[in-house]
């Protein structure tokens, strides 16, 4: 199949990928608004997750396979395997980097300036904001990495950050 015949993953190559970033985006927010959106932003970025997982079981089950059996275990795998790599990669890991980037420049902002309060919220929020793209790489490789020795170890396949971006 060539590049211009590849079939188009809606989750992966258009811009439904970047409500796996609502969460990120909440993060960032979090001083500005009420905790329950940033929650949402939760909701939002697990639906993805769990979207896109079932977007690739379903994928894995249309293919011919020699038995139920071995289809079962495709399709299970090809979910568990996009649930784990998401989760972490899409919601965990950043949702907690961008947590902690904002919260110690809130703390940082407040030692060191005599911003205004709701001046230092924007400028926490900018951060978080601003933090989002340089994360996403490393954060990605870094999940690559642990589940090409982990999971993927252990069930005999490997995948790459290509096969999960955002």
């Amino acid at each position: 199949m060539s590049s211009e015949e590849k079939k188009v993953d809606i989750f992966r190559d258009t811009p439904v990928r970047y409500l796996g970033y609502a969460n990120e985006v909440g993060e960032s927010f979090r001083a500005l608004i009420h905790v329950n959106w940033v929650r949402f932003s939760y909701v939002i970025a697990s639906s993805y997750v769990c979207a896109d997982a079932t977007s690739k079981g379903l994928e894995m089950s249309q293919r011919e396979w020699p038995d139920a059996k071995t289809k079962r275990s495709k399709v299970t795998y090809a979910v568990t395997d996009t649930v784990i790599w998401q989760g972490l990669a899409s919601v965990a890991i950043p949702g907690f980097t961008i947590n902690r980037i904002c919260f110690l420049s809130n703390i940082l902002l407040q030692k060191t300036t005599s911003l205004p309060t709701i001046t230092r919220k924007w400028t926490v929020t900018a951060i978080g904001l601003a933090a989002i793209p340089f994360i996403i790489k490393p954060i990605d490789h870094s999940v690559d990495w642990l589940m090409d020795n982990s999971l993927r170890k252990w069930s005999g396949t490997s995948m790459t950050a290509k096969d999960h971006s955002k």
